[in-house]
């Protein structure tokens, strides 16, 4: 496809070589979770289903595991037991490595029966590792292709799915070339639940730089900039039913953005600030 999308936020991750928005791994991965399953835990049988039909179950008194992380992608790793409690004494400052090769590691971390009650809820960001709080900051953010000094930018945050319900932890991305609010986009806003979560916000984010680079920043385009035309329309209905000749709300998508939209919300977590409930 010729094309290259460069992170202007966060770690760059390895791609597939024929599509750039699939993320296949990267270099640089947080260990957030590490334990120990057995048998007679609540739903071993099921968890260990997975290890099973690839041939890998092979330790009758259980599994270590370490659970990897980074913004894009996600792996899970099995091994010995006794390897993960000698991890865990030697990690007392958060700076021992494990062998994974004397283990089987697969792709993101599993879920169902067994493994949704016995994973808890993860972030990017949080409060113990200096973040705003859990569930709000920055994930990544990429270099938008064909307006220059954009990005499309991968981030979580507090937000309503309608006015009168309550606060969720969400996920998605904005692209400051069009600031089309992805809420308007159904199926661009996640619940924020783990870094699956994180990865497909990562990777619709990706397909939209994609479409620009394909179609330009225009009609037929993901990313495709109104250029304040619905603003004008409302400003225009507001003067005519209020008798005034003032604008109601900015008359440009980044000005408005600005002020109540998405990159008010980015331009607070940028400057560390805590930025209010979304949509509230």
């Amino acid at each position: 496809m010729g094309i290259t999308i460069t992170n202007t936020y966060g770690n760059p991750h390895h791609v597939s070589d024929t599509n750039p928005a699939h993320v296949t791994s990267c270099d640089y991965y947080r260990l957030p979770l590490v334990g120990t399953i057995a048998p007679g835990n609540p739903g071993y049988e099921d968890m260990v289903d997975m290890l099973k039909e690839n041939g890998h179950d092979t330790r009758p008194e259980g599994y270590g595991l370490i659970f990897l992380e980074s913004e894009e992608f996600s792996a899970t790793y099995f091994g010995s037991i006794e390897q993960i409690e000698q991890y865990k004494r030697e990690n007392t400052d958060g700076r021992a490595t494990f062998d994974a090769s004397q283990g089987v590691m697969y792709a993101q971390w599993p879920h169902g029966k067994g493994w949704d009650d016995f994973l808890p809820r993860v972030f990017w960001n949080q409060a113990q590792r200096g973040g705003i709080a859990d569930g709000v900051g920055l994930v990544t953010a990429f270099a938008h292709t064909v307006t220059t000094g954009a990005e499309v930018i991968v981030y979580e945050f507090e937000g309503k799915w309608l006015p009168d319900s309550e606060p969720q932890q969400l996920v998605t991305y904005h692209c400051t070339a069009c600031h089309l609010d992805t809420f308007h986009d159904s199926g661009h806003v996640h619940e924020n639940t783990g870094p699956s979560s994180r990865r497909w916000a990562a990777r619709q984010a990706r397909q939209h730089i994609l479409s620009a680079h394909r179609h330009g920043a225009r009609t037929n385009s993901a990313c495709r900039p109104n250029n304040g035309e619905m603003l004008r329309v409302v400003n225009a209905v507001a003067r005519d039913m209020w008798g005034t000749t003032g604008d109601a709300l900015p008359d440009t998508d980044d000005a408005y953005c600005a002020t109540k939209g998405p990159c008010s919300i980015i331009r607070e977590l940028r400057a560390g600030v805590r930025p209010p409930v979304y949509r509230a």
